[in-house]
């Protein structure tokens, strides 16, 4: 299979698997508070990581002697940073409209290289990212009140995941990716158990309803997603798996509606659609660059 081929389906499986996210999220959060959530969530993830890496030989050898710690360092608290944020964001807010608000990331991304890698803006890319704000205001105009929190955690949180993608992707043929992916949610962990300890937010005493789909979506998002998605950084440009990402949306909706049975208001999927459209206009650009 050719590399591309390769790193399309990687990047897919990655966009399904991540999908799942905010569904699962979503419920272990009626449980949880979105402090404790994101401990038991980023725990589980390193179990289900470490254990991944023990069954490959190249992981293994990296495992207990990992290289460029400090890069290492810098993902794991930042994945910390993203998960508290963007938990606390999806509290608030429908998982769909959630998912939408994530799709400034690729925006975040590009500004990102604006600033520290002297690149440069097109005007159509300009024009995409000025469709996304009109259509992110007018899915929140006249309900700010009650969405405002989740949608200003949401977007701190899509920074603070621009930073982890360009971590990732200079460091991705450096260390082994089940590795990376062990130590991200690994640090992460011990770093959101410091931040609770020192705030109080540990609540445990829940149903175990909530214990078992946190647990699960631990694996299927931050641990199985990213073993694809950081996998297909090998094979396929970040900008091209940047599209797919972008319509990660179309997946969460039905997924919201099944399992949750919560379809974002008229507002919401008219401005829904609107940065959808502006969003993948916008991948498709910065893929041809």
């Amino acid at each position: 299979m050719k590399a591309p081929v390769k790193g399309f389906f990687y990047a897919l499986a990655g966009v399904v698997l991540v999908s799942t996210n905010f569904v699962t999220a979503k419920y272990g959060l009626r449980g949880f508070n979105p402090e404790t959530f994101t401990l038991i969530w980023t725990i589980s993830a390193t179990v289900y990581s470490f254990f991944i890496c023990l069954f490959f030989k190249n992981s293994r050898a990296q495992l207990f002697s990992p290289p460029y710690v400090k890069a290492l360092l810098s993902l794991g608290i930042i994945t910390g940073i993203t998960m508290l944020l963007s938990w606390k964001g999806l509290s608030v807010l429908d998982p769909v409209f959630a998912s939408l608000l994530w799709r400034f990331l690729p925006v975040i991304t590009a500004i990102s290289g604006v600033l520290f890698f002297k690149e440069r803006l097109l005007k159509e890319e300009l024009i995409a990212v000025a469709i996304m704000v009109t259509g992110s205001f007018y899915s929140i105009n006249g309900k700010w009140d009650i969405v405002g929190k989740g949608v200003f955690y949401i977007i701190l949180a899509t920074f603070a995941g621009a930073v982890q993608l360009l971590i990732a992707k200079a460091y991705s043929k450096k260390i082994d990716i089940n590795v990376m992916v062990a130590y991200r949610v690994g640090i992460a962990a011990v770093f959101v158990f410091v931040w609770d300890i020192l705030f109080g937010k540990v609540e445990l005493s829940v149903p175990f309803k909530y214990w078992f789909v946190t647990m699960l979506g631990a694996f299927l998002g931050p641990c199985a997603s990213f073993l694809f998605t950081f996998r297909s950084y090998r094979y396929w440009e970040l900008s091209k798996a940047s599209i797919l990402l972008t319509l990660q949306p179309v997946f969460v909706l039905p997924l919201s509606y099944c399992f949750l049975g919560i379809l974002p208001d008229k507002k919401e999927i008219i401005g829904g659609a609107v940065i959808l459209f502006g969003a993948v206009w916008l991948a498709l650009i910065q893929a041809k660059k």
